[in-house]
Formats: structure tokens, C-alpha cells, sequence
């Protein structure tokens, strides 16, 4: 039996997509999201805040949208899996893991009053790897049967 590999968060951009263009013609786009959760602390009783710091690429298609209408601060939904991925430096072997994103939404800027980039507070901009099937993602879809 094979295993799954999906990731979703649903976070803020660190810092603006740093993309590469690869001899190839492909693009690549790197930024990292922040995803927080906010907990009441049992001893103190006051509320407390954790975060946690994604990196996430995107290729081709997605990395040439991300870095057309992304920037600092922006909320985006990130679809994927995780990859993890090593390289030698200086004879030490060092890892990193990363969500490699097949899904993005945009949902929209950091202020919807601010004038720059695509800012969509009333919904999101979807956009999607061309190798992936589509996923059917609505807020307007009444026909699951889910209790939440």
C-alpha cells in the first residue's frame, strides 16, 4: 500500500517570492508562509501565539503568478506535499523540507486598502499546477453532508 503525501496551510508570506529562471525555461518561485495558532495559556491564563515558518515552492506556471501578484504580508492557500531535500556543504550534509505547492489561492493582500498587487478580500484568485487535477473547492457547495 502506498502512503499520502498532502500538505494545506493557509498562511501569510514572509517576504516577496524570490524566483529563478532555470536554463530549461521553467521557472521556480521560493517564499516562505507563516501559519499561526493562537492558545490560552493554562498557568497564566493569558492568550498566547505560536508560529510556524512553511517554505514553500512553486514551479512554472505558479511560480510565474506568484511572483506577478504576491508580496510580503499576503494571504495565500497553499496546496501540496512535503519534500525533503540535502546538499553538501563544506563536508557537512545539511536537510531542508519543503512544500512543493501544486494549488495556490490568493486570498487576498495583507490591507484590501493598500493599492498594490491583487487584493481579493471578498473571495480568492485560484490557480492550479496543469499537471494536477482540478480540486473542487467552493464555499457555495451545500451538497456535502458534513456536520462542520
Amino acid at each position: 500500500m502506498s502512503g499520502v503525501n498532502k500538505v494545506i496551510i493557509v498562511g501569510r508570506l514572509g517576504k516577496d517570492p524570490e524566483v529563478r529562471h532555470l536554463e530549461s525555461g521553467a521557472s521556480v518561485a521560493n517564499f516562505p508562509v507563516a501559519t499561526s495558532e493562537t492558545y490560552k495559556d493554562r498557568n497564566t491564563g493569558e492568550r498566547k501565539e505560536q508560529t510556524e515558518w512553511h517554505n514553500v515552492v512553486l514551479w512554472r506556471g505558479l511560480a510565474d503568478i506568484s511572483e506577478k501578484y504576491l508580496n510580503k504580508g499576503d494571504m495565500v492557500y497553499i496546496e501540496g506535499k512535503l519534500r525533503t531535500r540535502s546538499w553538501e556543504k563544506d563536508g557537512i550534509t545539511r536537510y531542508t523540507t519543503e512544500i512543493v505547492g501544486d494549488n495556490m489561492t490568493m486570498l487576498g493582500a495583507k490591507n484590501s486598502n493598500e493599492g498594490g498587487g491583487m487584493s481579493n478580500s471578498g473571495g480568492g484568485s485560484s490557480y492550479q499546477a496543469p499537471s494536477q487535477p482540478a480540486a473542487d473547492i467552493s464555499a457555495d457547495d451545500d451538497t456535502d453532508d458534513l456536520p462542520f
